[in-house]
């Protein structure tokens, strides 16, 4: 997470990006932009404002040496040399435009940012911030004409999200430079992160507790869900998310004598993991600190609803998560071949 209370942008150019599968060509600005008061004022939180709720970092990526990628290369010489600001940015869009090899990649504006004042982690920085717009939206315009008031229909880029953007900060850790990135159009999954950027996720707390929480919730669907119903599947998550609460380190064995009973349900789960964790072309570590604002954020995205097809659910409380063995009970009724919850309770609101 960043801070953009104190932030500024000292330079800021547009480009935009065509894409080489439909032979649309790339277009470049010879000058920087040079804001009025009222464009600077909304410019500046529209891009910043995702990555203040962005918790996970990336480090740069490369097969052979990390030096070689191109986004790392073009960050250092920005850092480092001011006057090449309008030269470099043109290679990056050029760098982008060359991962355009299918028609699903959109043509968009580009906008290269040098930020100064950027908060992270209690350290004061600049960061390099790359933007992709792919989307425009129609919006009403309104004009005078012969003394009367008439309106027509333009498209421009929508001040509520950016489609693609990522904050390349100066400061470093011992993996590289920190990177942020967010991606709200992600049609193609590779193209952004690992394509253009070629980055990774950084090896720590964050990306240790994510990846055991999505390796949780695939359990939980494909797993617990299929074989023993929805209330389970809510149950063992509303119960992996109160282990996260509760503990500040993560120890794999542990868990699982937390929250399965049987040797069977622990065996299902290590293998399950040993499957994530080839799908991923990962590994889960079998301990690890725990991220408390991963499992903040994971919390807030984790459905515990039960959708029946009587048009009735059922919504059961992730922070109790013993409430619904304790006060839920699963049927069948013979009489209406038709499964039943029978839920117990003192009083209703």
């Amino acid at each position: 997470m960043i801070s953009r209370k104190n932030a500024s942008i000292s330079q800021f150019i547009i480009h935009k990006v065509g894409n080489k599968f439909n032979d649309t060509k790339n277009a470049f600005s010879e000058k920087t932009v040079d804001f009025d008061e009222a464009s600077y004022e909304l410019m500046l939180p529209f891009l910043l404002k995702p990555f203040g709720s962005v918790v996970q970092s990336y480090r740069f990526n490369h097969h052979s040496n990390i030096s070689l990628n191109e986004i790392n290369s073009y960050a250092a010489q920005l850092f480092n040399d001011e006057e090449a600001f309008i030269d470099v940015s043109k290679h990056i869009v050029t760098h982008l435009y060359e991962q355009s090899n299918s028609s699903q990649i959109k043509t968009g504006d580009v906008l290269v940012v040098m930020f100064e004042g950027i908060e992270f982690q209690d350290i004061t920085t600049n960061a390099v911030g790359i933007f992709k717009i792919e989307s425009k939206v129609n919006f009403f315009q309104t004009y005078l004409e012969d003394n009367s008031y008439d309106v027509l229909v333009q498209k421009g880029i929508s001040s509520r999200k950016v489609d693609k953007g990522c904050l390349i900060l100066n400061q470093s850790d011992g993996e590289g430079n920190i990177i942020l990135s967010v991606d709200n159009n992600s049609y193609d999954a590779q193209y952004w992160i690992n394509h253009f950027l070629n980055i990774k996720y950084a090896d720590d707390a964050n990306n240790h507790t994510q990846q055991y929480i999505e390796l949780c919730k695939e359990f939980s669907t494909e797993i617990i869900q299929t074989s023993y119903g929805a209330q389970e599947k809510n149950s063992f998550l509303a119960k992996t998310i109160d282990f996260f609460k509760e503990n500040e380190v993560v120890n794999v064995e542990r868990f699982k004598e937390e929250l399965f009973e049987e040797d069977k349900h622990k065996q299902q789960f290590d293998d399950y993991k040993k499957e994530f964790e080839g799908a991923q072309n990962l590994i889960i570590r079998n301990q690890f600190d725990v991220a408390e604002a991963v499992v903040t954020k994971a919390k807030r995205k984790i459905k515990t609803d039960i959708k029946l097809d009587t048009n009735i659910q059922i919504k059961l409380d992730i922070d109790a998560p013993d409430s619904s063995a304790e006060y839920l009970e699963r049927g069948y009724d013979e009489e209406k071949k038709m499964h039943y919850y029978k839920v117990f309770f003192n009083a209703e609101d």
